[in-house]
């Protein structure tokens, strides 16, 4: 039986007022990594604040953007904003869970000039090639100049792309992967934005892996036989493993006929001799815990054999 459709809330951005259609913007897209920018302004007054309209956009050269929008209530623009225009350098630090709390309490609005390092308890060390210092606590540190600021709006909220080129990097020696180069994520335990008061952190027992599509030319979904692309038991996922695969690996008749001899195939085998509705069901169950687990080929030959 065909799932039922969903009900979906349809909405034009010019039919809510901007703060309320940016609560459904920050809760969808999500998680979003934060950009923990440490900048200084042409006086020497230091400013740390988070971001979490921040990616990086470009590997050669190195390119970050992170987006200080406008203050709702009155349009005036964020210190570090002002600060960037002044002092074309900034510091992105990337904050690990032990540092969240202080990453919140960096956001406060104080006044200018006051010190976000002081009032959220964090070490400035000096920055090699810029002059705004980074944060000795955040196992990320990767200091920026800034090509380009891009005003996006010019009303309450309104964002400003700035644009900031890597110019040098440092990076905590125990979240480094061992052999090659690379952040392990089961090391290191980014913290990333939700909505409202909500975070996210990277923990190694949410972590897993896809196979990239470029690695290899899959199949796809249209050449999936009828029975296996029209299972009300596979997902999405379950299919697109599937499709995933190269011609060239697709089971043998032989090995299709093999897998009979699989004790937990046999058993399904024996327990419905004379059922094949019942029997092809049952057989796309296994096939789906054994794709959980990454048994792939073996799935596709219980599959065929249904």
């Amino acid at each position: 039986m065909p799932a039922p459709t969903p009900a979906y809330r349809t909405i034009a951005p010019a039919d809510l007022p901007p703060n309320d259609f940016y609560q459904f913007l920050i809760g969808s897209v999500a998680p979003r990594p934060i950009a923990f920018a440490s900048t200084i302004s042409a006086a020497g007054e230091v400013n740390l604040s988070p971001y979490s309209f921040f990616n990086v956009v470009s590997a050669n050269p190195p390119m970050l953007v992170f987006s200080p929008t406008s203050r709702g209530r009155d349009n005036s623009e964020k210190d570090t904003l002002r600060n960037v225009r002044e002092v074309a350098e900034v510091v992105i630090n990337i904050c690990d869970y032990p540092l969240v709390e202080q990453l919140s309490l960096a956001s406060a609005e104080y006044p200018a000039g006051v010190n976000e390092f002081t009032k959220a308890g964090l070490t400035e060390a000096k920055s090699d090639r810029v002059r705004p210092p980074r944060v000795a606590e955040c196992p990320v540190a990767l200091e920026c100049v800034v090509e380009q600021i891009i005003a996006l709006g010019d009303g309450p909220g309104h964002g400003n792309l700035v644009l900031c080129r890597v110019v040098q990097a440092h990076f905590r020696e125990d979240i480094l992967l061992e052999g090659k180069p690379g952040i392990d994520p089961r090391k290191f335990e980014a913290v990333s934005r939700l909505g409202g008061d909500w975070y996210s952190r990277l923990r190694p027992e949410n972590l897993f892996t896809v196979a990239r599509p470029n690695r290899q030319l899959g199949i796809g979904f249209d050449e999936l036989p009828a029975h296996i692309r029209h299972s009300n038991v596979l997902t999405g996922n379950d299919l697109a493993r599937l499709a995933n695969t190269e011609r060239a690996a697709l089971p043998t008749p032989t090995q299709v006929a093999e897998v009979r001899h699989e004790p937990q195939v046999a058993r399904l085998l024996a327990a419905h001799p004379d059922d094949p509705a019942a029997l092809r069901h049952q057989l796309a169950l296994l096939a789906r815990q054994w794709l959980e687990e990454g048994r792939v080929a073996e799935a596709w030959r219980v599959l065929l054999l249904a």
